[in-house]
């Protein structure tokens, strides 16, 4: 791990970088993204804004960091749909779980995600990347779902297996940014979940599911 300027970051210099980065993570949850300046989380980690420019160029440039790792992190979704059936009750609890995952995976984020979405409609290529790498964890799955059942005979053959999995979570993002949202239409999360999944099972396989 390398400073700014190319020195390698001692442990030190990791630990204050890391601390930085977990105290601007805290800011975003709180504060607007536009709002937060580099004094402001130079403070809250208790050191200099000087030290802030030794790992980050400014704001923007740590945010990104954060987003790279939620990024990363969100490989762990694909374990959602891999290996797993849509036939019969089973297909029903892929649904339900897919769901589930991708609504906790969102709202454990919620404030980086925030951010990365704003820089994504705004056009910035790096958020627009982000963006994308984690919603391919599970685009690209469940297209491979779809082709799989195609060839099976299960899902009508004029159907675009790509086209209609980007329709899937494209909606599962949608819904996933507006969770706390619902409630102001009178739906609980408990709710929320159970409809969901019957879009997902609906659009997957196009059936009502077996319970």
């Amino acid at each position: 791990m390398r400073t700014v300027d190319g020195r390698v970051a001692g442990r030190r210099g990791q630990a204050t970088r890391q601390k930085l980065l977990d105290c601007l993570g805290e800011m975003l949850s709180s504060s607007p993204y536009r709002d937060v300046k580099v004094i402001d989380v130079a403070r809250k980690a208790g050191t200099s804004p000087a030290t802030f420019y030794q790992y980050f160029p400014d704001v923007e440039g740590a945010v990104l960091e954060i987003a790279e790792e939620m990024a990363a992190e969100s490989a762990g979704l694909t374990e959602l749909l891999e290996g797993r059936t849509w036939a019969g009750k089973a297909g029903w609890q892929t649904a339900q779980e897919l769901v589930d995952g991708f609504l906790e995976f969102w709202r454990r984020n919620e404030a980086i995600l925030r951010v990365v979405d704003l820089g994504a409609a705004e056009g910035d290529k790096r958020f627009y990347k982000i963006r994308m790498k984690i919603l391919n964890t599970v685009n690209n799955s469940l297209a491979d779902s779809i082709s799989e059942l195609q060839a099976k005979g299960r899902v009508d053959k004029d159907v675009n297996p790509a086209a209609l999995a980007g329709s899937l979570v494209a909606m599962l993002a949608a819904v996933a940014a507006h969770q706390k949202g619902f409630s102001s239409w009178g739906v609980k999360q408990a709710e929320l979940k159970p409809n969901l999944a019957l879009l997902v099972h609906l659009g997957v396989t196009g059936k009502k599911p077996a319970k």
